[in-house]
């Protein structure tokens, strides 16, 4: 496992340095690093690191959910609540729709196939986009209009909402009827989860000021450590109680950084933001290189041009349901394109569930993981690179003061 660890972090980093000199965003080296170590090509990864690497890759989303909830301004959020809430659920209906429309004929499978399909490649990537929506926040780009805050919202809502369709599909796909309860489930695992977080970091907050108060001075190392045990705790809450209520724990968490951020002195949440910006530097690392690993370079053979169209299809898609939600708001033409940009990458949830309906023994199994694989390759580097060339262009930089 060690040796696996040293090839992660020092490979990942070498190549993320190579594709950084070249103007490329560093996740295109970290995902390259894992899928050249994974089980599919050179196989230098030790099976035990491969056996958790969900729960690793889990963990490092839990440290930029963290820093994002760090970052987040409430007043900011509560100005777009509406396209915030549409963000979560219309871009993946219109992306699933071409799918269920235009599937079919181009890659011959039946309509509840291509359903499955299009469950699996609707949500947008938190890995990739989360981090990219605090470095705004924090460089204070779009800020004026809140758009790294509504893109940040929107993107870690939407797995919840793609999930349950995904189950839904895949169950209908075997046979099986589709369960009204699972969709009623989408906003009670997003208020509960909210609610949860709420509660745990008023907790949290208080105990910490109590100690201060008693002179029981608590480091922020400490206070670090606490909190990402907690958070790991509010994550294993949502395996728990699944098959009793839905709760999502990434919003807990995000929710109980707020929370914290709100009620602690503003040095304070700002070293945790920094405390957790550093953390995140191994762990991104952590995250793409075991996302790459997942992914079976072997299927991308199997695709062939028709599932690359298909790919761009449903992006255009995606592209006017973003549009859809953004009707209305403050935002000119140049912020709905970048909203549009930042909702291309696919990479956490398609590592996730591609192979799933392989594994369930659907017929469609083959071909989804297939497009996930190439969805992948394709959507990460280029809503990465699209991200990091536009903003700067397209964004407003808001002045202090």
């Amino acid at each position: 496992m060690l040796t696996s660890l040293a090839l992660i972090f020092l490979v990942g980093l070498s190549l993320a340095g190579i594709f950084q000199l070249l103007k490329l965003p560093r996740i295109i080296g970290m995902l390259l690093t894992g899928i050249i170590l994974g089980p599919y090509a050179l196989n230098l990864l030790d099976d035990s690191i491969l056996l958790i690497s969900s729960d690793l890759r889990q963990m490092a989303l839990i440290i930029i959910l963290l820093k994002a909830g760090l970052s987040l301004n409430l007043t900011d959020l509560k100005k777009v609540g509406r396209p915030a809430i549409m963000m979560s659920f219309v871009p993946a209906s219109f992306e699933i729709l071409a799918f269920i429309l235009f599937a079919p004929a181009i890659l011959n499978i039946t309509r509840i196939e291509a359903a499955v399909m299009g469950a699996v490649l609707g949500a947008v990537s938190p890995a990739v986009v989360i981090p990219r929506m605090v470095q705004l926040m924090d460089s204070k780009y779009g800020t004026n209009k809140s758009i790294p805050q509504l893109i940040l919202a929107g993107a870690s809502c939407d797995d919840i909402f793609v999930i349950v369709l995904f189950t839904t599909f895949a169950s209908m796909a075997q046979g099986g009827k589709a369960n009204l309860i699972d969709f009623f489930n989408i906003p009670i695992s997003i208020i509960l989860g909210i609610i949860l977080g709420a509660i745990t970091g008023y907790i949290i907050s208080t105990f910490f000021e109590k100690a201060y108060n008693l002179n029981h001075y608590v480091r922020n190392s400490t206070k670090v450590l606490v909190i990402l045990g907690i958070s790991f705790i509010l994550m294993a809450i949502e395996t728990w109680l699944k098959d009793i209520i839905s709760i999502s724990g990434l919003l807990a968490v995000v929710s109980m950084a707020c929370v914290i951020k709100i009620k602690s002195p503003v040095t304070v949440s700002n070293r945790l933001s920094e405390k957790f910006g550093k953390l995140w530097i191994g762990a991104e690392v952590l995250l793409f290189v075991l996302v790459g690993a997942a992914v079976d370079i072997r299927y991308t053979m199997d695709a062939g041009t028709m599932a690359i169209l298909m790919i761009f299809i449903a992006l255009c898609f995606r592209a006017v349901g973003v549009g859809l939600c953004l009707l209305k708001t403050q935002l000119n033409f140049k912020e709905r394109c970048f909203c549009i940009i930042a909702y291309i990458p696919k990479a956490t949830v398609q590592a996730a569930i591609g192979s799933v309906p392989l594994a369930m023994g659907l017929a469609c199994g083959q071909i989804v993981l297939s497009v996930a694989v190439l969805a992948i390759l394709i959507t990460a580097p280029l809503g990465a690179i699209g991200m990091d060339i536009s903003y700067q262009k397209l964004l407003t930089q808001q002045k202090d003061g």
